[in-house]
């Protein structure tokens, strides 16, 4: 959420982000992760989430896409379409045949949404059985959908952009540390977007407002960050900060890759989802990691007053939090 105001012009400060209270993130995420999990665009009684998992595309228009007489969520819930992955269950608990009979167009093998199914499934059918048999409440399915996700989002792979060995390590001492900032700076300044919000107020906007122009920003942004992480690995890191360089090229090149998933909520909602999850996590790390390199400069006795270059890349986490404390003065 911090991250993004290196990425947006002007003079703008982050309406919410850094510095704010981690439970209140934490209470607007997971509203997001309802809101998504509610969301059934064509009123068949399916979320759009789920349609992927049974092999209709999320933005179909049709309540009755496999043509059986009833809406789809009257289909699932009667058993009568079923993902791939309830295959792998017994008989007797659903009709293992039925995507086959009705035509459904399975996962992909080893895919997030087969993943994700073969995941959601097993949670509940266990869940099932702990009810003595008896279908899980909306809610209830909601609580186990959002297990799944917990569970998907710590064994989804998430391959670093780069390793140490990829990073180019030149030079040592204080020159070495202000020639690295500046440079560092001009790659993000280069890379400024016309944004005027942070990634998780424009995927809020798009979720809850349908926001279209704010899935062009989250695009926007997403494009930013992987030509910022492609710059900044480019250039040789001083020995001092050659380890926190490396973290901050890979956490900028995630965010990119959250960005570009927050902006595909419409067409692929699970995939937003999941991002979601993660988020939290790569924000932590990338404000841990530029609170680091901001460390390593004071501790070699390098400082960058406001207007020096490189200094807004180095002093970025205290430059946001001034900026929401003055704003948090305002009357």
């Amino acid at each position: 959420m911090f991250f993004s105001a290196a990425l947006i012009s002007g003079a703008y400060a982050l309406a919410s982000g850094f510095g704010s209270p981690r439970v209140a993130q934490a209470s607007t995420e997971t509203a997001l992760l309802q809101q998504i999990a509610a969301r059934d665009s064509t009123g068949d009684g399916l979320p759009d989430w789920q349609k992927s998992l049974y092999g209709i595309p999320p933005t179909a228009t049709t309540t009755d896409y496999f043509h059986l007489g009833m809406t789809d969520g009257q289909a699932v819930a009667q058993g009568l379409i079923v993902p791939k992955a309830i295959a792998d269950v017994p008989a007797s608990s659903t009709p293992s045949d039925a995507a086959a009979t009705f035509g459904l167009t399975a996962p992909a093998e080893g895919s997030l949404t087969d993943t994700f199914s073969k995941t959601f499934f097993s949670l509940y059918l266990q869940a099932k059985s702990a009810n003595g048999g008896v279908e899980l409440t909306a809610d209830e399915a909601n609580t186990v959908a959002q297990e799944a996700l917990d569970q998907l989002a710590q064994v989804v792979p998430t391959n670093d952009f780069k390793t140490a060995s990829d990073i180019k390590v030149s030079g040592t001492g204080n020159d070495a540390l202000r020639a690295f900032a500046e440079s560092a700076e001009a790659v993000v300044k280069k890379n400024q977007t016309n944004a005027t919000m942070s990634e998780i107020d424009y995927f809020q906007s798009a979720v809850q407002g349908s926001d279209t122009s704010a899935l062009n920003h989250l695009a926007a942004l997403s494009s930013a960050y992987q030509a910022m992480a492609i710059g900044l690995a480019t250039l040789p890191a001083p020995q001092e900060l050659a380890a926190v360089d490396l973290v901050i090229v890979n956490q900028t090149m995630r965010l990119s890759e959250i960005d570009n998933d927050f902006a595909r909520v419409t067409s692929d909602p699970l995939t937003a989802m999941l991002a979601l999850e993660q988020y939290p996590q790569t924000e932590l790390a990338a404000e841990q990691a530029f609170t680091t390199l901001a460390g390593i400069y004071a501790a070699s006795g390098v400082v960058l007053p406001s207007g020096t270059p490189g200094a807004s890349f180095v002093n970025l986490i205290a430059n946001i939090g001034a900026r929401q404390r003055a704003s948090a003065q305002k009357p």
